[in-house]
């Protein structure tokens, strides 16, 4: 396919074929007819080895305001396990497609533009933000993009995700890729990274500032690294909490100012019934867990901020423990959705309760630019190749997967490859 711009790629044979193996580079913006992708169906919904099976199925068309990536490395998180567990909903209840390809971070290639996009082209490295928006409603336009009724997750409430070797994406969605990384370490960061940003930043006035001090739950993991070292970069101090000992180390090298074993407590679960004996012995518990928040911080300096993300496990402790005015915030529910607290102290210390959603491009850019400025490291700690995506997924719903962030490989024949020449070469290399 001839192009008429200047894509800064040397050009190179390839022959056009209607599919290429994984790791076969096709013809800079040539769109083969089918593409390899890990499909999800509905009646294949249970643990990723049984929901995620390898299919050839039609490579996207685009709009005019679309973009064509060829998917180099993709990142792994839970939404993946939860679409082919198909709890807590299905995707196919939203999206209403046949089938779903997953992944909800990548980095890659421009290969196809639509007729009104504008800020990329053919061969511009990029990493995606998972956020889509149909842009034509007033908070899309002056408002919170996150607030539009249009508001969707690619590769989640979307079928396009990026566990195939071509992903389509809003042109929006685009952001440029940090070049001193390799392809997978691009790969892993942007969805927890800008989820992270928006916890900690995006809620004023309880946006974070320099000396403030921030609970953050599963700090070894991949939201829970990217918060220590938000917090840092703001000049306030992470408290992280761990459920193995043999990741305090990993946390407090991020940077965190004190690290708690949850294990040595017992105040996890829903919340027991208020002013009965199973609460009285809960409560006590609970604060002792916050005594060793004030061992960290200074005796009676609770935390400003919570960073929650565990849900059902954990909430009841950290409506508790959040400071007289402060906020607790919350991304998700990854050990229950049924989040009980004791409401007196949320309304007699006139706490914050907060909701937060992914981001906006504008927050997943400035996130993104820490990373290009190298004040964020990507803490990529496992990478998988293409046949092991289910397999990263399994990991992940198990816990026992490294801490930090995990990639796997689709187009990049191999790790440590940091720009387009590299993986050609290495796919011509075998």
């Amino acid at each position: 396919m001839a192009l008429d711009v200047n894509t800064g790629i040397a050009p190179y044979d390839a022959p056009e074929k209607d599919l290429y193996e994984i790791g076969e580079m096709p013809p800079l913006g040539y769109v083969p007819k089918n593409m390899y992708a890990w499909a999800i169906r509905r009646e294949r919904h249970g643990e990723p080895e049984q929901s995620f099976q390898v299919e050839v199925v039609p490579t996207w068309e685009i709009d005019s305001n679309e973009v064509l990536v060829l998917v180099m490395a993709a990142g792994v998180n839970y939404n993946g396990v939860w679409a082919g567990l198909g709890v807590p909903i299905s995707p196919f209840d939203g999206h209403k497609q046949p089938y779903h390809i997953a992944g909800s971070d990548a980095a890659g290639i421009v290969w196809k533009v639509g007729d009104k996009v504008k800020r990329w082209k053919v061969g511009d490295e990029v990493v995606i933000h998972c956020n889509q928006d149909d842009g034509d409603d007033e908070e899309c336009n002056g408002g919170d993009p996150m607030f539009s009724p249009s508001q969707r997750i690619w590769g989640y409430e979307t079928n396009d995700g990026s566990f195939a070797q071509f992903t389509r994406v809003q042109a929006q969605q685009l952001m440029p890729r940090p070049r001193h990384l390799t392809w997978e370490e691009s790969a892993c960061y942007t969805l927890t990274l800008a989820t992270a940003y928006r916890m900690l930043f995006g809620h004023e006035p309880h946006d974070l500032k320099p000396g403030q001090n921030v609970l953050v739950w599963g700090a070894s993991g991949g939201l829970g690294s990217f918060a220590i070292q938000l917090v840092n970069a703001a000049g306030a101090s992470a408290i992280g909490v761990i459920s193995d000992e043999d990741k305090r180390d990993f946390v407090m090298s991020l940077g965190a100012k004190g690290v708690i074993n949850r294990k040595d407590f017992k105040c996890w679960g829903q919340l027991p019934k208020v002013n009965s004996e199973e609460y009285n012995t809960w409560l006590k518990e609970a604060r002792k867990f916050g005594k060793a928040i004030w061992d960290i911080t200074g005796k009676g300096v609770s935390v400003d901020m919570v960073f929650e993300h565990p849900g059902e496990a954990t909430f009841p402790v950290s409506t508790l423990v959040c400071k007289k005015g402060g906020m607790v915030v919350i991304c998700a529910g990854t050990s229950g959705f049924n989040c009980t607290f004791d409401v007196r102290y949320m309304w007699m210390h006139q706490k914050r309760l907060q909701g937060s959603h992914f981001a906006h491009l504008k927050q997943a850019s400035a996130a993104n630019k820490l990373m290009i400025e190298r004040r964020i490291d990507p803490c990529m700690s496992e990478v998988f190749p293409w046949d092991e995506i289910p397999k990263a997924h399994t990991k992940m719903l198990r816990n026992q997967h490294k801490p930090g962030n995990m990639a796997v490989l689709v187009q990049a024949p191999r790790t440590g490859l940091r720009t387009f020449e590299d993986a050609l070469e290495a796919s011509k290399q075998g």
